[in-house]
C-alpha cells in the first residue's frame, strides 16, 4: 500500500474516532496525477448529500496541463465510493453526534485510488496546546535517552 498523499493537519485538529476506506470517482488524468503524488487534501473534507459522500476542497493538478479539458477544475467536488450501510451510518454520526467526516490518507491498493476518512470530533484549542506540549516533552525525553546511551 503506497501513500500517495497524507493530511498530517486532519490528526492536529481533530481527535479520530474511526476510520474507513473509500474509493474515489476519479477521471484517468486524475488517476495519473494522484499516483504521482500531486494531490493535496490540506483543507478538504467530506460532506453527506442525498445518500451520498462528496469530497470537497481536494487538490487535483492536471497530469499534463496541455492534455487536460479547458474547463478542468482542480478542486472540483468527487464523489466517494463506498457501501450504502457505511454511507448510512456515517450520515446518523454526522448529524446525531456533531461530528465531522475528514480524509486522512489517500494511497494506491492494488492499482486503484482509495481514500481513508476519518469520524473526527474536533479539538479545542486547549488540546491542542497539550498535544503540542506532549509532543516537546517525548522529544526531549527522547534526545536525553539517546545520549545517556552513547556515553
Amino acid at each position: 500500500m503506497e501513500i500517495l498523499s497524507e493530511n498530517r493537519r486532519a490528526r492536529f485538529d481533530y481527535d479520530i474516532i474511526e476510520t474507513f476506506e473509500a474509493g474515489i470517482e476519479l477521471k484517468g488524468f486524475e488517476v495519473k496525477a494522484a499516483k504521482k503524488g500531486r494531490a493535496g487534501l490540506a483543507g478538504s473534507f467530506v460532506r453527506p448529500e442525498n445518500g451520498e459522500l462528496f469530497l470537497t476542497g481536494t487538490d487535483i493538478p492536471p497530469y499534463q496541463a496541455d492534455n487536460t479539458p479547458k474547463d478542468y477544475d482542480q478542486k472540483r467536488t468527487r464523489r466517494l465510493l463506498m457501501k450504502s450501510k457505511e454511507i448510512a451510518y456515517l450520515v446518523e454520526k454526522v448529524a446525531g453526534e456533531r461530528l465531522t467526516i475528514v480524509p486522512t490518507k489517500m494511497y494506491n491498493k492494488r492499482g486503484l485510488v482509495k481514500l481513508e476518512i476519518a469520524l473526527a470530533k474536533s479539538k479545542k484549542k486547549a488540546d491542542k496546546r497539550e498535544t503540542i506540549k506532549k509532543r516537546d516533552t517525548d522529544r526531549h525525553i527522547d534526545r536525553t535517552l539517546k545520549s545517556t546511551r552513547r556515553r
